[in-house]
């Protein structure tokens, strides 16, 4: 199966504003409230497309028992260790108006060391039945930044496959561990390598770099879809070296962006667990991707809609001057 893992889960709500302005008072038209944090999202994708999923994490307060009790009922296996502080709740508002999207996120929960450590004996008992785990979002305060390349060094000594997407120091240290899969936006993938990208050869060679570093699948999302390096060492008489892919699909008007890249992500692991090609990984994970920003709540999808929307993606290899 697969394990989603959310350090960082919250109660998300998500409302939709017209014409907000600063110090003015608004009301929300449409508004919804889901457990979430990008683990959690990314298992009510995967519980969508019919993957078999366990989601697992923190949780803690009332807040913790609203996050399990709202995933019971979307019927979304999970199992959190339970922690003395409050999970947090985050606000996204999106202005239908202007297309922007405001995010206010909670810094999250403090986690002591002994809560730390059943987390991380809970997770390896569970990922002793997992094909793939994925691990998402921010930490929770007190949490190492080193946790999540420790988690992925110990989950690789049992033979688990590792996806992950997080930003800042904890994706640092997580680098140094050789995650299976990395799914950056433009601006994360820009905070790793130190400058901005002009155009498709500059967001190619940063892929290039992070697979240098180890990772076996880097993917940089993009409003239109994605860069893509995959290295492949020829197992099973398959081919071997770089392969360098960009994936493009028309841009549509977008109900809310927020949770894009987790239901990406969520396609990209769906894909792998069924031993999709390149191509068909990254036309399915865009295809997701795409179906979520029309719809208001994030990790939600329409199979049906995706299995239509994978048809309009384009792809195409990107070939850089030094190869």
């Amino acid at each position: 199966m697969i394990i989603t893992v959310t350090l960082n889960a919250a109660i998300d709500r998500s409302l939709v504003v017209p014409n907000i302005r600063l110090g003015h008072r608004h009301r929300a038209v449409e508004q919804t409230t889901l457990a979430g944090g990008k683990g959690v999202n990314v298992a009510r994708t995967l519980k969508t497309l019919g993957q078999p999923v366990i989601a697992t994490g923190f949780a803690g307060g009332a807040t913790g028992t609203r996050i399990v009790e709202q995933l019971t009922r979307e019927s979304i296996l999970n199992d959190f260790v339970r922690i003395a502080d409050e999970s947090r709740t985050n606000t996204a508002i999106f202005d239908p108006t202007s297309g922007v999207q405001t995010e206010v996120n909670e810094k999250g929960p403090r986690v002591d060391a002994r809560e730390l450590e059943l987390f991380q004996d809970k997770l390896l008992y569970l990922a002793r039945g997992a094909d793939i785990v994925v691990l998402a979002g921010s930490l929770p305060r007190n949490v190492p930044d080193t946790v999540y390349g420790d988690l992925v060094r110990e989950l690789h000594k049992i033979g688990v496959k590792v996806y992950a997407d997080t930003d800042g120091e904890p994706l640092r240290h997580l680098l140094k561990s050789e995650p299976d899969g990395l799914t950056p936006n433009q601006l994360e993938a820009e905070e790793i390598v130190g400058h901005e990208f002009a155009d498709d050869e500059d967001r190619a060679l940063a892929i290039r770099e992070l697979l240098d570093h180890g990772v076996r699948e880097a993917v940089m999302t993009l409003q239109d879809g994605c860069v893509a390096g995959v290295r492949h060492d020829g197992g099973a008489s398959g081919p071997v070296g770089v392969h360098l892919l960009r994936a493009r699909i028309d841009v549509r008007e977008t109900v809310a962006r927020i949770g894009s890249g987790d239901a990406f992500l969520a396609g990209m692991v769906a894909a792998r667990y069924e031993q999709r090609d390149d191509e068909g990984a990254l036309r399915y994970a865009v295809a997701c991707g795409a179906d979520a920003t029309q719809r208001l709540g994030a990790g939600l999808v329409d199979p049906r809609q995706v299995e239509r929307l994978v048809h309009e993606v384009e792809i195409e290899r990107i070939s850089l001057d030094d190869e």
